[in-house]
């Protein structure tokens, strides 16, 4: 086997390889003979028949298989061996003549191989980049409080229908027809849920209004959503297509006023969250706490933002990268092959979606090589304690501070089962080590904000 590799103007690579028939001989001989024991043929003993009807019959397919593995497995060695920084997966040659397998040895296959550039992405103390101190204020300790009461309350029966209190009334809804009588056949639900705070009619809400337990109103489901039919098939619990045909009045008698009433400030509440051995005695102490856990979640999105301002900085002190743009035009493509059919649709594609991948490729080759100037490796265990984080962050937000340790990795080792969510883990411990590693390094332009602006901040950021 004979592999060549041609790389002229540094991008676009071109990786010759020469296939021998002594390369693949043996190989193919070898699987030959496996078929041949597992044959079944009627009139033949399992391992009798003639080679040359196993030949005849699977030969070529086993060629085809051994000269694909054996292709593979030289293209992988030599570029790891040889170093090449390749980008995305090779491709066939545009000119590669297609390859007789039928004629005898020797075949040449050809492969563009798209390379990195070189370039330098270096960062020291004569770097600024600014830093945004999140502060946690009142307003924000008592927006969480009121979170959690919220989510620690529960429903409790009143005497009359409140819509500031966004109260549920419970009861029976009835169909009616031309006549306002029950109409025969209609829609008849027991038990239904309303909630006419939600309604986007202001005289269907106000038909509403002190309603009680024993109180029938009428009303149109139709004008209270003002004809939205995703709203009304979820109320009438029926199919979209066939909201038009109940486009009349209802009749709903209200059984039960359900309002819902947060969980009083006390032990009860932040020993529910978190756990009895917290150390918090008074309100005093669970603010605190509050406190404690929004900087620790506040300062994950400064570092998230402090990364996104070291992206840009170091892009723009890198400046335009020549890279083999029809190629990895090509690649893109090929990769999102299956949702584009036409000519068409991979112009539009491209022109969508080319510059934006470029330029994540050149900070994805930025980021690892100011990873490697750092020192910086992820491993299993960072792997695994990003999952561990996940998975905290994700019972956090439904108030769950307190779990136990076994679930939170139990959790976390489902979340690792999926092998896009081991890459994404991966990546989540390289920015945190990087971001890390990078505040030592740069000058950091400390700018104290309050939450709502860094919020509009991201926001204009992000359109």
């Amino acid at each position: 086997m004979q592999i060549s590799f041609e790389n002229p103007d540094k991008v676009n690579g071109l990786l010759t390889i020469t296939v021998e028939e002594k390369d693949f001989k043996d190989d193919v001989e070898k699987t030959l003979k496996d078929y041949r024991k597992r044959a079944n043929v009627p009139g033949f003993r399992p391992g009798n028949v003639p080679m040359g009807m196993i030949k005849r019959q699977f030969g070529m397919q086993v060629k085809v298989d051994s000269i694909n593995k054996l292709l593979g497995e030289n293209l992988d060695k030599y570029i790891t061996d040889n170093k090449i920084a390749m980008l995305g997966q090779p491709l066939a040659h545009e000119e590669q003549e297609p390859v007789d397998l039928e004629k005898a040895a020797p075949y040449t296959f050809q492969f563009d191989i798209a390379v990195a550039p070189e370039f330098d992405a270096k960062l020291s103390g004569r770097d600024k980049v600014a830093y945004y101190d999140i502060k946690v204020d009142d307003k924000l300790i008592d927006q969480q409080v009121d979170m959690f009461a919220s989510r620690a309350g529960h429903y409790t029966k009143a005497d009359v229908y409140d819509p500031e209190q966004r109260d549920v009334l419970k009861g029976d809804l009835r169909e009616l027809d031309e006549n306002g009588n029950t109409l025969e056949g209609g829609i008849t639900e027991s038990d239904e849920s309303l909630m006419p705070a939600y309604f986007d009619d202001e005289e269907e809400k106000e038909k509403f209004a002190n309603a009680k337990p024993g109180d029938i109103i009428t009303f149109n489901p139709t004008k209270a959503y003002k004809g939205t039919e995703t709203s009304i098939a979820a109320l009438l619990k029926v199919d979209r297509e066939k909201v038009g045909e109940h486009k009349g009045d209802f009749t709903f008698q209200v059984t039960e006023v359900s309002r819902f009433v947060k969980h009083e400030v006390n032990a009860e509440l932040w020993e529910g969250i978190y756990g009895k051995d917290s150390g918090i005695k008074d309100e005093k102490g669970f603010r605190e706490a509050i406190s404690k856990g929004l900087a620790d979640q506040l300062k994950g999105d400064s570092d998230f933002k402090f990364l996104q301002d070291v992206r840009a900085h170091v892009l723009k002190k890198i400046g335009k990268l020549q890279y083999p743009d029809e190629l990895l035009k090509r690649i893109l493509v090929s990769n999102n092959s299956k949702n584009l059919k036409t000519d068409e649709d991979k112009k539009k594609f491209i022109d969508e979606n080319y510059e934006k991948s470029l330029e994540a490729l050149t900070w994805d080759l930025a980021k690892n090589k100011l990873a490697e100037a750092q020192g910086i490796k992820v491993d299993d265990k960072d792997v695994q304690n990003a999952a561990v984080e996940m998975a905290r962050m994700q019972f956090a937000q439904y108030g769950m501070n307190n779990v136990p340790d076994e679930y939170v990795q139990n959790y976390a080792n489902e979340l690792l089962k999926k092998r896009e969510t081991v890459q994404q883990m991966a990546d989540r411990a390289l920015d945190q080590k990087l971001t890390a590693a990078l505040k030592e390094v740069v000058k950091l332009d400390h700018k104290e904000i309050s939450l709502d602006d860094f919020n509009k901040m991201m926001e204009e950021e992000n359109k």
